[in-house]
């Protein structure tokens, strides 16, 4: 049977690898190496990926509307059904919904957590404590699959990848509920902090809204993507310092299309125009056009991030404290006398 050679591979010239120090036979011809990414790429593309989202913030704010905008669909727990005449529950409830979205042959399947009557209440003490509650039996969940003997080849991932938290365009400062959310979630999953409705407020309100906010979030030493200590690189470092810079994102979510400059885009309608759906609002406007940074060049990172920072120091807390998990399975394996 012929070889079969990829169209996009060229066979190139015969080159003598380097010889080893115990004089080893010279190694000739094209081995092929330069097509592993190509292979990478088309194992993962019939894979595909999971990417998990959270929405954290009080009512009317926007959340579901600037998800429908992120990813150019309607995605969101609202728009699959949720009605106006649903009351505010009066606890803290998690709700998620999921779609497969494909773009130029990529499956992604993409899951928007909700969590409805977040800041609702007169008395908001400890409600974070059902979101924190969520995310660790999602780690706990991927841990439990990852230590079983027969474990599946792979495991489903509902491990919460980004937390959008939408901060109210007061243009004061955060409230003290901001504070406490962000400083106790910061370090068990990737926050980020967004200005809601930003078209609320004046140029000069919003630069001075963010400088606030940033100076508090430094104070009080919260945490939010992308964190300091995870740059890699001075490559790395010089990305995340820009976006480090334009944090909190301000952002104008939108369901409806207009016409600009020839083409259709998710924008509100004004007086003065029309403002384009999830735009930054600020200088760095070409730097992360339309605020869709975490799936245009980040969404990865989150995953890694994840993966690397929040579950594994989940799972060494959690075997150390219990002295190690034991693998968990349908039948009891008899002991080996």
């Amino acid at each position: 049977m012929s070889e079969i050679v990829p169209p996009e591979v060229r066979p190139k010239p015969a080159v003598p690898a380097n010889q080893g120090s115990g004089g080893g036979s010279t190694l000739l011809g094209y081995v092929g190496i330069d097509t592993i990414i190509e292979q990478m790429r088309k194992k993962t593309m019939k894979t595909g990926f999971d990417f998990n989202i959270m929405v954290v913030g009080q009512s009317g704010l926007g959340k579901s509307t600037l998800v429908n905008t992120l990813f150019k669909s309607q995605v969101s727990r609202r728009s699959s059904g949720w009605s106006r005449d649903d009351k505010i529950p009066k606890t803290v409830e998690i709700k998620s919904v999921s779609h497969v979205i494909e773009e130029g042959g990529v499956k992604m399947k993409l899951t928007v957590i909700d969590t409805p009557g977040f800041g609702d209440q007169i008395n908001n003490e400890n409600c974070w404590e059902p979101i924190s509650k969520y995310i660790n039996e999602q780690y706990e969940k991927f841990l439990k699959e990852e230590v079983n003997i027969a474990r599946k080849k792979r495991i489903p991932d509902t491990r919460v990848h980004c937390c959008l938290y939408f901060i109210s365009p007061t243009g004061h400062s955060l409230r003290q509920l901001d504070v406490e959310f962000m400083k106790h979630l910061g370090r068990a999953v990737n926050i980020i902090p967004v200005i809601a409705k930003a078209d609320t407020l004046t140029p000069e309100e919003k630069t001075e809204f963010k400088q606030r906010v940033r100076k508090e979030l430094e104070v009080c030493g919260i945490e939010f993507y992308p964190q300091k200590e995870f740059d890699e690189d001075m490559e790395d470092k010089s990305d995340n310092d820009k976006i480090r810079e334009a944090m909190p994102f301000a952002v104008v979510g939108s369901d409806k299309e207009y016409q600009v400059n020839g083409k259709r885009v998710l924008g509100r309608k004004t007086a003065w125009g029309i403002v384009e759906g999830v735009c930054l609002l600020c200088h760095t406007l070409a730097l992360i056009i339309d605020s869709v940074f975490i799936i245009r060049s980040h969404l990865q990172d989150l995953k890694e991030v994840t993966h690397n920072i929040h579950y594994e120091t989940y799972r060494a807390k959690r075997l150390n404290d219990n002295g190690g998990l034991h693998p968990i399975s349908s039948t009891v394996t008899p002991a080996i006398q």
